[in-house]
């Protein structure tokens, strides 16, 4: 089974100039009000997840609350901006960028 880490998503979350403003302490912070940016920091995030794989809600969770600290609201902006669907307990990615996982620091 895919683990989700979170090392790598905080790291390009973290060095991104254009989100670096929203993390403290290596931790993502605030969540942009700006679409786009917010957009692009769920782009990160769902990067995480594995095409093809479903991951129980409290596996969800607990990951999401690694990342931030309101980790169900980030998990409902996933969910509602499409990059994750959810049914019967079980998280799977379903939109975002495909071009491989989130590269390690």
């Amino acid at each position: 089974m895919t683990t989700l880490d979170p090392a790598p998503v905080l790291a390009a979350v973290c060095g991104d100039e254009r989100l670096a403003a929203f993390t403290r302490e290596g931790r993502i912070q605030a969540m942009p009000a700006r679409h786009a940016r917010r957009l692009l920091l769920l782009d990160i995030v769902a990067g995480a997840f594995e095409p093809g794989v479903r991951y129980p809600e409290r596996e969800v969770s607990q990951f999401l609350g690694e990342l931030y600290p309101d980790y169900a609201a980030l998990r409902r902006y996933l969910v509602d901006e499409g990059f994750l669907s959810r049914d019967g307990g079980e998280y799977w990615r379903s939109g975002g960028t495909v071009d491989g996982p989130v590269p390690a620091p």
